[in-house]
């Protein structure tokens, strides 16, 4: 019997981030996934926070080379991976000098939010899908955990719906305690629809706010994991009112098992 396949789709890892609620689960949760007897692929953005020397990130070179155009710009896509060595799992990086040189998450030193923050989402998605497609791995589950991740179940329920490799798989969103609230910039649902949408696609995502961006990935999901213990309270209705399947949020060290549980069942169809 073939091994199922867990894509994560990660705003923070451990140890390349400091430790929160959402980078530890980031960092054990595809270890214990994979302890599972599951295949892995973990991707995350390569802020400029991170210590590329420290952590021994290099970059893969048969992945690189990529553009993706965003807003009529040729943006590279460079991919870069480190090991944790005692998890055995790899980190996929997705960088670019336009959007993750600087030395911040998603806020300047001034706490403002980055004006290309729109911008900087797209390219993580679509980043991540087009190495996947590279990869030739087709997930079973794709796993997407934070805001910055919200609009990969948009681009793989449109514009990649078409693709063997993300066809069949199933799309898990973890909802988290991890509100702004800014907007995306007036317009940036142009810079998605030239990405292989029609403005019709967007649905809740049109607004660019948390609440939009969140309603947005729960509709466009197959199933839910309530991260944290506290979650907005808007967002929280409207999951629960989805109709999707919800895994509510366990406050123990045995989640692992819970999770791969709830994976099982979503592929099943259960």
């Amino acid at each position: 019997m073939e091994k199922k396949r867990v894509l994560y789709v990660n705003q923070e890892i451990m140890p390349y981030l400091p430790e929160t609620p959402m980078s530890k689960i980031g960092r054990y949760l595809p270890q214990k996934t994979q302890e599972r007897n599951k295949e892995i692929r973990t991707f995350m953005p390569r802020y400029g926070v991170i210590n590329e020397r420290r952590n021994q990130l290099h970059e893969v070179i048969r992945l690189s080379g990529m553009n993706l155009i965003i807003d009529d710009i040729d943006h590279p896509l460079i991919i870069k991976v480190a090991s944790i060595q005692q998890a055995r799992m790899q980190v996929y990086f997705i960088d670019n000098e336009d959007y993750f040189k600087r030395k911040f998450m998603f806020k300047d030193k001034d706490d403002l939010f980055f004006n290309d923050n729109d911008e900087r989402a797209i390219f993580f998605s679509k980043g991540v899908l087009e190495t996947v497609k590279k990869l030739g791995w087709v997930p079973d589950v794709i796993h997407c955990h934070g805001w910055f991740s919200s609009l990969v179940p948009l681009f793989v329920r449109t514009a990649y719906k078409d693709s063997p490799i993300f066809q069949e798989a199933r799309i898990i969103f973890s909802l988290y305690n991890d509100d702004f609230s800014e907007r995306f910039r007036k317009g940036y649902e142009q810079k998605v629809i030239m990405s292989g949408l029609s403005k019709d696609d967007f649905g809740q995502f049109l607004n660019g706010d948390y609440v939009s961006l969140m309603k947005g990935a729960i509709d466009r999901s197959d199933a839910l994991i309530l991260g944290s213990p506290e979650i907005n309270a808007e967002i929280l209705a409207y999951a629960k009112t989805s109709g999707k399947p919800i895994l509510d949020f366990i406050d123990n060290e045995d989640y692992f098992d819970t999770y791969n549980e709830f994976y099982d069942k979503i592929i099943e169809g259960n």
